[in-house]
């Protein structure tokens, strides 16, 4: 981690571990869905201290202020350093990150094509039952 010097935004991504390559962190930033205060930008763009920085990854948002700049990628309880998460964008991931697990318990698993023998053998003995 170093404080004096300035580091690409794409490589900042990488190392602070929201995506799992550069060439994704890339990615992201080239298609809009990381903002640098609130403006699009390039991942060739150089990344300062206390910029703020919007992330769009699918389903969630992170809106973080960068606190550290680091080009090296770093272990997960290192990388939590790296920046400060706003309190709302906590909220909102942690309450939907509840509402996707209800979804989830909710959701039935519905089987496509045809039963197997296990299926229609348990149809059968179900069928029996009512007989």
């Amino acid at each position: 981690m170093s404080n004096d010097k300035q580091v690409r935004i794409d490589k900042w991504l990488w190392a602070a571990r929201f995506y799992k390559t550069r060439t994704l962190a890339a990615s992201a930033v080239t298609n809009g869905r990381v903002k640098l205060n609130g403006a699009r930008i390039k991942p060739s763009k150089q990344l300062n201290i206390n910029d703020k920085l919007l992330i769009q990854s699918t389903p969630f948002t992170w809106d973080i202020q960068v606190t550290f700049l680091a080009d090296r990628r770093l272990s997960a309880a290192l990388a939590k350093n790296l920046y400060e998460e706003s309190v709302e964008s906590q909220k909102k991931r942690e309450e939907l990150t509840e509402f996707l697990k209800i979804e989830k318990k909710q959701n039935i698993p519905i089987q496509k094509g045809r039963p197997t023998k296990r299926d229609r053998k348990q149809i059968i003995r179900f069928k029996q039952k009512d007989s």
